[in-house]
């Protein structure tokens, strides 16, 4: 049992000594800028895409870009609130105390690994040809479980599962980790268990119940 801080957590809560308010306004910034733009390549890679927006036709893609932008911080906060329970709630029950303040600061910055695949699949497509479609720029997940087998080859019950199996889910884990560590001061093998429990067995159970129900 580690009751110290370790050198990897001191440098770990060096590194994330900062504001963490003036953070989530970047953060939340950050994913709102990426996905207008995506979006922007998404109605772009439409056919005909003005003359149906001058129509009126794309009115519904607007409005629910439009919600979806309003929702962003709300659905943010709330993840971070869920998060942070998990890990604090399944760490409790294992023995291993850790303060819920701390845990949610932390699933705010640990947010910052899922820019990476939104900045990805913007990279991907900020230059597509005449032969890409919306579809595949709103389905691309990168370096993921579906990227790799192709949404084309697999039923569409599994397309969600398999996009959410992805690398960055792993490095997202293995921050969480060095997190849980750095806040509970409890060894790297205990983290490390408390990180499986909290996060990735209601990730598989939550994927397996999709399968299951979709129709």
């Amino acid at each position: 049992m580690v009751k110290y801080a370790s050198p990897q957590a001191q440098r770990l809560n060096e590194l994330l000594d900062f504001d963490k308010r003036i953070f989530f306004v970047l953060l939340l910034l950050i994913f709102l800028l990426i996905r207008y733009f995506t979006n922007v390549l998404i109605l772009e890679a439409i056919p005909e895409f003005e003359r149906l927006d001058a129509q009126g036709d794309l009115m519904f893609f607007h409005i629910f870009n439009a919600l979806n932008y309003f929702w962003t911080p709300f659905a943010l906060l709330w993840k971070f609130t869920v998060i942070a329970f998990l890990f604090w709630s399944i760490g409790l029950m294992i023995g291993y105390k850790a303060d819920f303040k701390e845990l949610w600061k932390f699933a705010l910055v640990a947010e910052s690994v899922f820019i990476l695949p939104e900045l990805l699949r913007l990279l991907v497509y900020i230059n597509p040809d005449g032969n890409v479609s919306y579809l595949e720029i709103q389905n691309f997940e990168p370096l993921s479980a579906l990227w790799i087998v192709g949404p084309e080859n697999i039923a569409e019950q599994y397309h969600y599962p398999l996009a959410v199996l992805n690398i960055f889910e792993v490095i997202y884990g293995i921050f969480w980790v060095y997190g849980f560590h750095m806040i509970s001061r409890r060894s790297l093998s205990e983290s490390t268990l408390v990180v499986l429990i909290a996060y990735f067995l209601p990730l598989f159970i939550w994927l397996g119940f999709y399968i299951g129900a979709y129709r």
